[in-house]
Parts: structure tokens; C-alpha cells; sequence
């Protein structure tokens, strides 16, 4: 592609760009050209950066998304949040209420390189969004607000980010508010997340005083330009009074370098200060290896900050050949097998997300770890056995989309297929892998549904059928008793939003009952049961022994199942059928109906007959011995406990906490922020339905309140009572 003075150079820093940013000197237009000629041309493995923008509610991530894209060029004008304009909040829900719903995907470039992102959500009830994105991504950027610091979700979305291994850097963001401290957030991050966080920068002001930031590694102050909303920037000596605290800064940067960092603490100890470039290699190598997380501080409304950000998921953050290769299994024979990041691998790929669009159908996103593939090509869908044809692949940006000839490895992008689900492996043909399956949380509330008229029963059935598909954590099932479809989420939003999507997006007309809780049953004692099925029927004799011994797991073990029993007694291929059939009737509890979980089960012994035995006689002895066990074994109600934050002015703290108690909540801690007060509380989830009206009350409006799900614990006997009253009818 030939470009008007721009023939004869062979990159963006010999067409006049600074090899770290665009400088201010040169303007948005002329920055998007030099990034056309990058699209234009090949881009290399080692130029990708997949990364998530990862946070608690309202820290400031989609504001701080969509600079990024502004900066970029991506978008002319950026979006904003509480205008309803976010690129990244496309749906009529998120520009509504001002949050993110659903992760978004899209497509920048940076000095030469192509970042991939993914705006994920950050309240606790799409907590899967985020889940789904780190399991496909290779890096990740953690925005803390600078007044909250640390937040109940900040901690969730960082734990499920050491799960995958995946490197971060971090940035606090609001350092224009009322009462932000970037070192307080700092601290947080090591003492709520363990983690080694590197400041990189320091702010110039504190809350309507931040002016700009000071460059740790360059030894410089830098100013952005708040005529042109930041595309430009100024850089000038540090000020005075913070030059001590810069080299001192400075210092602990380069001895949190020397203790991870070979050539760092040769330098170190040889009392030589290493220059920017070996600075920046040994930052690059920290990160990529988890061993340190680089934090960056601005404010992304106040356009302050965001361009070194995008420098840092540059600079530091790694590219798909910087992680260590994929393995999976072969289908049919379970040996491991690699696929190493390169595009003369065989084609293997991860569908993460899947999106039904009223346009294209169903879209699945997919994380291509291997290979390549076209449009028109047949892969295999591992999960299923079943063969897929490509008809389309799709480059995202939030809802709009570009049709692309070709994926390759290390790419995100979506297609267009009919039998795909969220977790299926995608591989070549004659090169089958499966990949490591995706894990979902159980939902923990429920509400029942049904069409308001007759010519509705359809239109529900395929909006509840392709909402599933879309969202693993959102289940429908039949309660037995009353025929009533119920649907199961993670929270009062979550199901809030599905049966608005509902009415919506797929003109349903329904009755939404009150939101439930799903409650769990166990036991508190160690049992053992016997149950020996006979029966005979149609000339034919059934027989089948089994001898349990049922004991209380540990709080969040789900079901185990071990079998110690003789092959005399229970022969092995009856011993998958007791499984089975334990298995079965623990979704069904022995007090109200709710599901058994914590619970160790042990098949002891048992008998059986040669001639009249079998599999579904095993199974049923099975489910009769367990439910028996778990009467004699004092069964007990469990609920589901939330961790609650809420941050309330001090004014009415007696109040909050009042209030809290009346809830059956106990205060476990509380901070000072400020003028605010922060308090951390355990309540169960029966007592919160309704909650952010009641806060709203006590506070005149001021308080804001965050929860996620701790445990389940034993509901007291009094209320106990009540609820197994209600299911037997007494």
C-alpha cells in the first residue's frame, strides 16, 4: 500500500514517530495514517498483545478503554460512560444503568503493534465475563480507582487472574478525586492481593491539584495537554519538591528489579545505575515471568495518564510467543499433546464467548492458540466429535465487525457457527486436541418464569435457549413440583438484566416471579446407611444391596465419592452405577428439596446376584441408602453468605451498622477513607434482596455497597423450620 510521503520508510520511527509514543508534535490525522500502513502490512506474532481491562465497579474502565482507543485512533471522539456513549457499552442495558454487562472485544494499534482488547465487567455478578476472558488471554490491566484502592472485586478478578498465570500491569486511576492516594492503593495491592507492585510513575498534585505525572525511569515530569484532550504532551524537569521523592522512588524500582533480575543485581551490586533500555528489558522480563507488576496513575476522564498506559501494555505486557505453549489432550486416546505459539502449527483454537447477533446468528469468539485457518475451511469441534464449517470470521469492535479471509495463531476473532458452545476446542482435522475445560461457578438465586400468553411459549423457549448458550452461570430448569420453568443466575442484577434482555431484544412477553435463594442441604453427623432393594415384577426378580457411609465434608468440597467396597460385595461394574446414583439424588435434598453438597460418601459393601442384579437396580439402591443416611445424619440447611463492603460518609455509620445487625450481618472490619467510612460485613443473601434501596434511605443517597458470595453456612434452626415447613406443606 503506497501512501503519500511515506514510500521510502520502513517503519514509524523512520516516518518521524518517537519509538514510544507519536510526541506531541504530530496530530491525531497523521498518527492514523502511519497506523493504516501497520494494518496494511503483516503483522508478527511477536507484535500481539491479547490483553483485559480488568476492575471493580466504576473504577474507571471503560472511560479508561476508550481513551485508549481514542489515543489510538480507533474511535475520532471518545465515549463516555455517563452520556450513555461508551463504543464498549453497545447494549441498551449498559448505557442505562452506566456499567459493563458483557465483555466487548476490539482492535487497536500502537507504534507498530496490534492490541487485541477485552473490556470485561466489573460487578460481581458477570464475574464469568471476566472469568471466560482471562482463561483466552495472555495479559491483563488491573484499574484501581485512586480513592477506592483495592475493592471487593479488584480482589475476585486479581484472584482469578494468578489462576491463569496471566501477567498484569496495574493502573490507579481518579487521581483527580476527592481523597485519591496513590501510595494508600499502592500498599493495598501488596497487602489485600500479595502482590509486588513497581510504581513506575508519581503524581504531580493530589485530587483537583493533579497536574501530571513523573516518569521514574526517564527522570522527568510529563504534562498532557488538556486543550486537545491529551493527544499532546509536555515534558519538563520535576518539581522541586518531588525530586527527592522521585529518587527515592526511582531507587526501590531498581532494588524490586535486583531481586528477581539477574543482570539487574550485577548492576546493582557493582554500584552502576542501569540505563532506560536495560531497565526496560528487565521490567519487560519481570512482568512476563509474574515476578513484578508495573502501576501506572492518571485520570482516564480527565484524559491525564492513559498514553503511557498504553506504552506500558506495549513496553511490558507479553505477546502470544511469550507465553508458554498450549496443552490439551487427544480425544479419543488422552495422550497430552503440544501446540507451540507459531503459525506452521496445526490449528487449535478455544471458544471462549458466545454471542447471539440478530444479524450474523450466533457468533463465537475464539482464541486461536495454533495454526491458522480461512473462511470456507472444516475444522473439528473436539468437544463434540462434530465437524464445523467456517463461514465467516469477523474482526470485533463492540457491536460492529470486519470480515476477515483468515485467523491466524495468537489472533482473537469471531465466526459464525451454528452447534459451537462456550469451552469447545476447534483443531484441525486430522490434528484433534482438547483443551482444558472452562469452569463456572453455580448460580445462588432464582426466579420463576412463564409466558403471559400462549403464542409467548415459543419465543420464551428460544430466548431462554440462546441466552444459555451465551451465558454458562445462567441455568433453566423444571422444579418437578409445579411444572414452572425456573431460571437460576448469580445475583438480583443478573437476572434482572436476563428477563429485560428477554422482553427486549426477543419480544417476550412474561411473569417474573420474586428473585429466591438457592439454598443447599448437607449433613452434621457420620452415618452409615443400608438399603437392599427386592422387587419383583413381570416374572423378573430385581436385587441389590448397598451399604453407605455418609460423613460432612469440608465447607465448599461439593460431593466426593470413594469406593472401598470388595469386588465379592459390589462387583466393579456396578460400582460406576452407585456413583451414579448418589450422584443423582444428591440434587435432591431430604429437608426441603435443595440440592446436598458438602458431603464425603463412601461405598462400604453391599451384595449382589448374579442372575437378578444390575446396573439401574444398583443405582436405585444407591439413591434410597443416601437419602435415608442423610435423614439419620442430622441434615441441615445451608445459605449462601455474602461479603459485603459498604462504604457509607461517617455520618451515618450507626445507622449502616444498626441496620446490618438487624439483617443477621456481623461487621468483621472497617477502614477510614477519607471522610468516609468502609465496612466489611458477612450477611446472607436472603437479607440483601432489595438492599441498594434501603442504603440508598439510610444515607440520603451517599452510600454504595458491593457483595460476593463467601460461603454457604447453616441457616439458624428457627428460620430452618419455617422454610422445610413451607416445602412439605405442614
Amino acid at each position: 500500500m503506497d501512501l503519500p510521503g511515506l514510500e521510502a520508510k520502513s517503519s514509524v520511527q523512520d516516518a518521524g514517530f518517537c519509538t514510544r509514543c507519536y510526541g506531541s508534535v504530530w496530530s491525531h490525522q497523521t498518527r492514523t495514517l502511519a497506523e493504516k500502513v501497520v494494518v496494511a502490512r503483516e503483522i508478527d506474532i511477536k507484535q500481539v498483545r491479547n490483553i483485559g481491562i480488568m476492575a471493580h465497579i466504576d473504577a474507571g474502565k471503560t472511560t479508561s478503554t476508550e481513551r485508549i482507543l481514542y489515543y489510538t485512533g480507533r474511535v475520532h471522539r471518545p465515549g463516555e460512560v455517563d452520556d450513555g456513549a461508551a463504543q464498549m457499552d453497545y447494549m441498551e442495558q449498559e448505557r442505562e444503568r452506566g456499567i459493563t454487562i458483557t465483555s466487548a472485544a476490539t482492535t487497536c494499534y500502537w507504534r507498530g503493534y496490534r492490541i487485541n482488547i477485552i473490556d470485561t465487567p466489573g460487578h460481581v455478578d458477570f464475574t464469568v465475563e471476566v472469568e471466560r476472558s482471562l482463561r483466552v488471554l495472555d495479559g491483563a490491566v488491573a484499574v484501581f480507582c485512586g480513592v477506592g484502592g483495592v475493592e471487593p472485586q479488584s480482589e475476585t478478578v486479581w484472584r482469578q487472574a494468578d489462576r491463569y498465570g496471566v501477567p498484569r500491569i496495574a493502573f490507579v486511576n481518579k487521581m483527580d478525586r476527592l481523597g485519591a492516594d496513590f501510595g494508600r492503593a499502592v500498599q493495598m495491592m501488596v497487602d489485600r492481593l500479595g502482590a509486588k507492585p513497581v510504581p513506575m510513575q508519581l503524581p504531580i498534585g493530589r485530587e483537583d491539584t493533579f497536574v501530571g505525572v513523573v516518569d521514574l525511569l526517564e527522570m522527568q515530569a510529563i504534562y498532557d495537554n488538556e486543550d486537545d484532550l491529551g493527544q499532546s504532551y509536555r515534558t519538563e524537569e520535576i518539581p522541586a519538591e518531588l525530586r527527592d521523592a522521585a529518587a527515592e522512588a526511582r531507587l526501590r524500582l531498581i532494588e524490586a528489579l535486583a531481586e528477581v533480575d539477574e543482570q539487574i543485581m550485577e548492576l546493582f551490586v557493582a554500584e552502576r545505575d542501569p540505563d532506560t533500555a536495560q531497565l526496560h528489558a528487565a521490567l519487560r522480563r519481570a512482568t512476563i515471568e509474574n515476578h513484578l507488576v508495573p502501576v501506572f496513575c492518571g485520570s482516564a476522564l480527565k484524559n491525564k495518564g492513559v498514553r503511557r498506559l498504553i506504552d506500558g501494555i506495549v513496553d511490558y505486557l507479553p505477546s502470544p510467543a511469550d507465553r508458554p505453549a498450549v496443552t490439551g489432550s487427544h480425544p479419543k486416546t488422552g495422550v497430552n499433546e503440544v501446540r507451540q505459539p507459531s503459525d506452521d502449527e496445526p490449528f487449535a483454537a478455544l471458544v471462549f464467548k458466545i454471542l447471539a447477533d440478530s444479524f450474523a446468528g450466533k457468533l463465537a469468539f475464539i482464541r486461536v492458540y495454533s495454526g491458522t485457518v480461512a473462511t470456507g475451511k472444516v475444522v473439528l469441534n473436539n468437544t463434540t466429535g462434530k465437524r464445523e464449517r467456517v463461514m465467516k470470521l469477523l474482526r470485533m469492535h463492540a457491536d460492529k465487525r470486519e470480515e476477515l479471509t483468515e485467523v491466524r495463531c495468537g489472533d482473537i476473532a469471531a465466526l459464525v457457527g451454528k452447534e459451537l458452545r462456550t469451552g469447545d476446542t476447534l483443531s484441525a482435522l486430522d490434528h484433534p486436541l482438547l483443551l482444558e475445560e472452562m469452569l463456572f461457578p453455580d448460580p445462588v438465586i432464582y426466579v420463576a418464569v412463564e409466558p403471559k400468553t400462549k403464542a409467548d411459549q415459543d419465543k420464551l423457549r428460544d430466548a431462554l435457549l440462546a441466552l444459555s448458550e451465551e451465558d454458562p452461570t445462567f441455568q433453566i430448569r423444571k422444579d418437578p413440583d409445579s411444572g414452572q420453568t425456573v431460571i437460576w443466575g448469580m445475583g438480583e442484577l443478573h437476572l434482572e438484566i436476563l428477563t429485560d434482555r428477554m422482553k427486549r431484544e426477543f419480544n417476550v412477553a412474561c411473569n417474573v416471579g420474586r428473585p429466591q435463594v438457592a439454598y443447599r442441604e448437607s449433613i452434621s453427623q457420620a452415618v452409615e446407611s443400608v438399603y437392599e432393594h427386592r422387587k419383583e415384577a413381570a416374572g423378573k426378580h430385581n436385587f441389590a444391596k448397598v451399604r453407605l457411609a455418609l460423613q460432612p465434608g469440608e465447607i465448599g468440597s461439593g460431593v466426593t465419592f470413594a469406593n472401598e467396597a470388595s469386588a465379592g460385595e459390589v462387583p466393579l461394574q456396578f460400582t460406576a452405577a452407585v456413583e451414579a446414583g448418589v450422584r443423582g439424588a444428591c440434587e435432591t435434598g431430604v429437608l426441603a428439596g435443595y440440592a446436598l453438597t458438602d458431603l464425603a460418601i463412601t461405598l462400604i459393601g453391599g451384595a449382589y446376584d448374579e442372575d437378578d442384579s444390575s446396573e439401574a437396580d444398583f443405582a436405585y439402591a444407591a439413591a434410597e441408602a443416601l437419602w435415608n443416611g442423610a435423614r439419620d445424619a442430622g441434615a441441615v440447611l445451608l445459605e449462601p453468605a455474602m461479603d459485603v463492603e459498604i462504604r457509607t460518609p461517617a455520618d451515618y455509620l450507626g445507622d449502616v451498622t444498626g441496620h446490618l445487625n438487624a439483617k443477621r450481618g456481623k461487621v468483621i472490619g472497617m477502614d477510614a477513607v477519607g471522610d468516609d467510612r468502609v465496612i466489611k460485613a458477612e450477611v446472607p443473601l436472603t437479607e440483601m434482596f432489595g438492599y441498594a434501596t434501603e442504603l440508598r434511605s439510610l444515607t440520603h443517597g451517599r452510600g454504595v455497597y458491593s457483595m460476593q458470595l463467601k460461603r454457604y453456612e447453616r441457616v439458624p434452626e428457627k428460620i430452618a423450620a419455617e422454610i422445610t415447613r413451607l416445602y412439605v406443606g405442614a
